[in-house]
């Protein structure tokens, strides 16, 4: 029997317009879930971002942090709300550019995945909504009392290109033909396996790696989409 071929995305930043762990911290920080302080860190680690005092990179850490700190003593049950009450809102904020590739390669009968930093509750919730074949996020580990102990227990941005390799054996697909499409250094570990690479509005770090090894750059502005040939 021929083997599917596979296509993969990053979400934050590369489908979805904006950050999902963002959102859902606070969302958690609204229902008072997170303690009121935290939307006051959220918004000003946003800011130093926006303000470029630091990297994204940075900024991502700082929201995965600030997340691990404080869903120490949460139940599964209060991040399952809040993931509901988010992604029926934020839904459709997302990139033409990736969600036409999505669809067309929907179409020809790609096995697409997600692979993403954000929290594994929220990314399985905005999968009802992309209808991807499989979605990976972080993995926060739960006590035998049902609660968060604050340790992330797996995180596919330290091993992107790892968690697509095992997923590719493990469902006997196939890298022939593949995409991947991310917007930071991170992805690159997926992207360097896959035969069509696609850097999308990337960061400083992907966007150099990009060009050292001649993938396809795209910038979307507003409603606009720019391919930059290396």
């Amino acid at each position: 029997m021929q083997q599917q071929k596979i296509a993969v995305f990053d979400i934050d930043g590369t489908i979805f317009r904006k950050n999902l762990a963002f959102e859902l911290i606070d969302e958690l920080a609204w229902m008072r879930i997170f303690k009121k302080e935290v939307r006051n860190t959220l918004v000003s680690l946003y800011t130093k971002w926006l303000n470029h005092e630091g990297t994204y990179e940075e900024y991502r850490k700082a929201l995965v942090a600030l997340y691990a700190e404080n869903i120490k003593g949460c139940k599964k049950e209060q991040i399952l709300e809040a993931s509901k009450e988010v992604v029926p809102f934020y839904k459709n904020r997302s990139y033409i550019f990736t969600s036409e590739l999505v669809s067309k390669l929907k179409k020809e009968g790609y096995h697409i995945v997600a692979v993403s930093g954000s929290p594994s509750e929220i990314v399985q919730e905005y999968n009802k909504y992309l209808g991807f074949n499989a979605a990976f996020g972080s993995v926060y580990e739960i006590d035998d009392h049902g609660i968060y102990t604050g340790k992330a227990v797996f995180e596919p941005t330290l091993h992107k290109g790892h968690v697509v390799k095992q997923y590719v054996v493990e469902n006997n697909l196939t890298l022939s033909e593949s995409y991947g499409v991310g917007d930071t250094e991170s992805d690159a570990k997926f992207l360097e396996i896959v035969e069509n690479p696609i850097a999308f509005n990337p960061n400083l770090n992907l966007k150099k790696i990009a060009e050292e090894r001649g993938w396809k750059i795209v910038v979307e502005k507003k409603d606009v989409i720019y391919e930059i040939n290396c």
